[in-house]
């Protein structure tokens, strides 16, 4: 019983804030109209607007958090969009949301508020019935317009009024304050597909701090093998060298370590191809408009490299636009016999565009094995986009975009 009481008297505190904070809308409204009507006078409301509106939203949203500790349910929050210029926070779906809130609020709250007010008020001002016979002749204390003018009546109205303040305390406040909170939180509530865009660039943002996480942690592993794994098994193949010039006279020694000179030699060589594919170390030296560079000088055909302003990038979209040049170079050096290649990138916002153009004899087929596959598959794990153009005789254009932004 006492749960069901404290439970009651919850919800008239409500009701109450309610009752309160819908007067309190009501005055903002014409006060956001005044606002609004500001924007095309002088352009005045492009400065009181935005903090305006920031500060209504934070109110409703304080009101959201309300409504969710009375009804004990999660409310769905969307990512803080930071500080947004005039366009962007008009257009906001939040600022509409708000804006509709404020009326439907003022109006439900005065309502709902009222009778907080009334469940509240009405077994603490009963105790007046008893002194009736303290006020001045022409006066008295009224119970649904019966007045109270003797002992008996005033007892009688006391109990009534009493009896209906705990009966709207304990049957009509919890019912209303809950329709209440329901109503706002409906009404600020994002949409599915706001919470859906929400969520994919969520995990677009945290699957690119993976990928270039996973970038860096590669950049470490070819720096450990170069500088200490590949320096090592170079150390060994030049004593074994040493070695086996040493002990040229004995046969079988010989042929022992020159087993062993060759089979280091031949690790290098692999551990050089491995490390080249884990994370090219003339990256980590001349970046990547010095690693194109190096790559044009060593083309066997006629290849020009146009860079543009690139910025700092992520370690993985940087290494993503290294692979994706020497896969296209190779491919129309290899199988379009080309005589001609173009490269050039650049970087617009938070997109880097890598562009190969070849004068080859086009016709890629992907499903032949001719790279493009493995293209494809590096530049989706950035989230990027990949456009092949190879019509039979040529040209083949690639052009690949790569999400950049840090």
């Amino acid at each position: 019983m006492n749960e069901v009481w404290a439970r009651a008297l919850r919800a008239g505190g409500y009701l109450l804030v309610a009752f309160a904070s819908g007067l309190a809308v009501l005055v903002a409204l014409p006060l956001t109209l005044a606002v609004v009507l500001t924007v095309p006078i002088g352009g005045l409301g492009f400065v009181l607007l935005p903090p305006w509106l920031g500060a209504v939203g934070r109110f409703a949203a304080w009101h959201q958090g309300r409504a969710s500790d009375l009804l004990r349910v999660p409310v769905p929050e969307l990512p803080d969009p930071g500080p947004p210029g005039f366009r962007a926070l008009w257009r906001e779906p939040s600022t509409r949301r708000v804006l509709l809130w404020m009326p439907v609020f003022t109006a439900v709250s005065m309502l709902a508020g009222l009778l907080g007010v009334a469940a509240l008020s009405l077994p603490v001002t009963s105790v007046q019935f008893p002194f009736w016979w303290a006020l001045p002749e022409g006066m008295e204390f009224q119970f649904l317009g019966i007045p109270a003018d003797g002992w008996g009546s005033a007892l009688l109205l006391m109990a009534a009024q009493l009896a209906l303040g705990f009966v709207l305390l304990r049957w009509a406040v919890v019912p209303a304050a809950k329709a209440h909170a329901r109503l706002n939180l409906r009404l600020l509530a994002p949409t599915g597909a706001e919470l859906l865009a929400a969520r994919v660039d969520e995990l677009s943002r945290t699957r690119a701090e993976v990928v270039d996480a996973h970038g860096a942690e590669l950049r470490r592993i070819e720096r450990d093998l170069h500088d200490g794994t590949q320096a090592r098994l170079v150390s060994i193949a030049m004593q074994l060298g040493v070695a086996r010039e040493a002990l040229a006279e004995d046969p079988r020694l010989a042929a022992l370590l020159k087993n062993a000179h060759e089979g280091a030699e031949e690790a290098m060589t692999e551990l050089r191809e491995v490390i080249r594919g884990i994370y090219p170390p003339i990256l980590a030296d001349r970046g990547l408009a010095g690693a194109l560079s190096a790559l044009v000088a060593r083309t066997t055909v006629t290849t020009r490299l146009d860079v543009g302003d690139l910025g700092t990038l992520l370690v993985a979209a940087e290494t993503a636009a290294y692979f994706v040049v020497t896969e296209a170079v190779t491919n129309a050096v290899r199988h379009g016999a080309a005589e001609e290649i173009l490269v050039r990138l650049d970087r617009v916002g938070g997109v880097l565009r890598v562009s190969v153009r070849d004068d080859g004899t086009g016709g890629v087929d992907e499903s032949r094995g001719t790279g493009v596959t493995g293209i494809r598959r590096r530049v989706a794990a950035l989230d990027g986009t990949v456009r092949v153009e190879s019509p039979a005789g040529g040209p083949t254009v690639v052009e690949v975009e790569l999400p950049c932004g840090s």
